[in-house]
């Protein structure tokens, strides 16, 4: 969980139920970079928790949906710490670029489909 990787890649990481604050802690701590991150979970009160654990993990965070497909001059986009600036160039975002926003979106009604409206 230290290299960056970029493609259709899915890393899996197994963990015990009773090792969440400390796989929390491996994600936020272990990896220079900080794209992109996302949280699942039905338990409000434990995303929150794993939300604000994970407050400088990633530029653009996603609670209960895909991490994927931030919209351009709406969402900050490059992520955080080694992975960009957290701006979009020519976006209003690119004024802010000597801050660290952090974008959170959250999916309160879980998606039934992986595919975007406009891909059906």
């Amino acid at each position: 969980m230290e290299e960056e990787i970029f493609g259709p890649i899915l890393t899996v990481y197994p963990y015990d139920d009773d090792k969440v604050e400390e796989t929390a802690t491996l994600c936020d701590e272990t990896s220079p970079y900080g794209l992109t991150g996302a949280v699942f979970g039905r338990d409000r009160m434990a995303v929150e928790k794993l939300a604000d654990k994970l407050a400088y993990a990633a530029g653009n965070f996603y609670i209960n949906d895909k991490p994927t497909g931030a919209v351009v001059g709406m969402q900050p986009f490059g992520g955080a710490r080694a992975s960009g600036t957290n701006d979009k160039a020519g976006g209003e975002f690119n004024l802010i670029r000597w801050i660290i926003p952090r974008v959170i979106k959250e999916t309160l009604v879980s998606p039934t489909d992986y595919r975007y409206t406009y891909l059906k």
